[in-house]
């Protein structure tokens, strides 16, 4: 799982202090600031392309800026994160009895392995990397400590802690072989999407001159779709730290564990829901890491409780020279399950939840004033039909009728809803995943 954004923002205010009032950022001087590499990876003992993930740690401020829907934004231009990758690197994976596995960079920053590969118990592993300016990391010794099976993923209506009803997701599994005393598990959510105002056409719009005098020129259709957008698929893949330890117990099996909780009100079960659950037996550090690493996340203030040296990333300089590396590299034996469910299946004859976006009909005029006339006309109607569609803010519903928006103050010749309501890509992708049962 890629975890740039999400864990090493949270890594890199680790390396900066102890106490929030001695860090001073203003008196940061330029030569002062280093981007540390970031290096992440989950090597697992599946038979897979293996992913190694490097990145640098941002010196801008990184705003999670595009969380907010706007429907009157053109789309492309919103602003997004950014992640630093760091491209151009030699990675290999090298084992204790003489394999090595070379990797390829892809995307940016991704580097993939030139063939699938499965790490074995009882052989140690080292992660080598040069960047692209020769200087040259490794990892401690990788083992895969053990393997546990997932016997059984479901489902359960319950209440959580805070008392909303909802779903819970419960994992059963049993050990294999090794040390299966530490857990942690990931998952990928896949759920269907329905457009609640879908039509079979939609606008079309050609030869469009706003300044066109003594008004716009421009050519409006309404044609049927040629590209599915009623129903779609969304993938999400988890972003919480979920870790298990059965350390002190008789045995280590693993019994109704709850890895998700998911409200009644969460738009991503009312249709059909589904979730891979893996399960990652890990060794006692990586255990230790990530529960830190939790830990100081979930913290009001961070600052007041970090100590230096408080997580330990286990990747540095070949040359012994002393460097701030985050991350952690994993060695892991997994387990995956998938599940699906529908709402229906646990709240019979209820209503669905409702769709996260406000969704209603409008009617507005067809065209609007001329951009450039020169004697400006006051215009009390708001944006027009061409402008919304030249903008890519909105989607055809049907001809106008007054019992469909019996209070639109400028009615035009047709009815429409903003874009995400009658467009299901913008949620999603309208191929159907090859996994997806219905």
């Amino acid at each position: 799982m890629k975890l740039s954004r999400h864990i090493w923002p949270v890594l890199l205010l680790f390396c900066l202090g102890a106490c929030l009032d001695e860090l001073e950022l203003d008196t940061l001087g330029e030569e002062e600031q280093t981007a540390a590499l970031v290096v992440e990876a989950v090597l697992t003992n599946e038979m897979i392309i293996q992913k190694v993930y490097l990145s640098r740690s941002s010196l801008r401020l990184d705003l999670e800026t595009d969380t907010v829907y706007n429907p009157y934004i053109p789309l492309g231009s919103r602003p997004i994160d950014s992640v630093d990758m760091e491209g151009g690197a030699t990675v290999r994976v090298l084992g204790n009895n003489g394999t090595e596995y070379g990797f390829t960079e892809g995307d940016d920053g991704i580097y993939l392995s030139n063939q699938q590969f499965a790490l074995e118990m009882g052989v140690g592993y080292t992660l080598d990397i040069t960047t692209s300016d020769g200087t040259g990391y490794t990892s401690d010794p990788l083992t895969v400590e053990g393997t546990s099976q997932l016997t059984n993923v479901y489902a359960e209506r319950a209440i959580s802690d805070s008392g909303a009803e909802g779903m819970a997701i419960y994992v059963d599994s049993d050990p294999q072989q090794g040390n299966t005393e530490f857990y942690k598990y990931t998952f990928e959510e896949t759920y269907k999407i329905v457009s609640p105002f879908w039509a079979g056409s939609d606008f079309v719009l050609t030869d469009y001159d706003p300044c066109a005098l003594p008004v716009p020129t421009y050519n409006l259709e309404v044609v049927p779709k040629e590209v599915e957008n009623r129903v779609c698929y969304n993938t999400v893949s988890s972003t919480i730290i979920e870790q298990l330890s059965t350390a002190g117990n008789p045995e280590s099996k693993v019994s109704k564990h709850m890895v998700r909780f998911i409200g009644k009100d969460n738009f991503i079960i009312s249709e059909r829901y589904s979730i891979l659950v893996q399960q990652q037996v890990q060794s006692a550090d990586a255990y230790s890491f990530f529960e830190t690493l939790k830990s100081f996340s979930q913290s009001d203030n961070i600052f007041s409780q970090i100590q230096p040296g408080a997580l330990y990333a286990n990747v540095h300089r070949k040359d012994g020279t002393s460097e701030n590396v985050l991350g952690y590299v994993e060695a892991v034996g997994v387990s995956d399950r998938r599940l699906f469910f529908n709402f229906e299946d646990f709240f019979p004859d209820e209503e669905l939840p409702a769709f996260p976006f406000d969704c209603f009909l409008q009617s507005v005029p067809e065209s609007h004033p001329s951009y450039c006339i020169q004697e400006p006309v006051s215009n009390p109607c708001p944006q027009s039909i061409i402008e919304r569609v030249n903008i890519g803010t909105i989607s055809y519903f049907s001809g106008y009728d007054e019992n469909l928006v019996p209070y639109a103050s400028c009615p035009g010749p047709y009815i429409f809803v903003q874009r995400i309501c009658g467009d299901c890509t913008l949620l999603g992708s309208n191929v159907k995943p090859d996994f997806w049962i219905d």
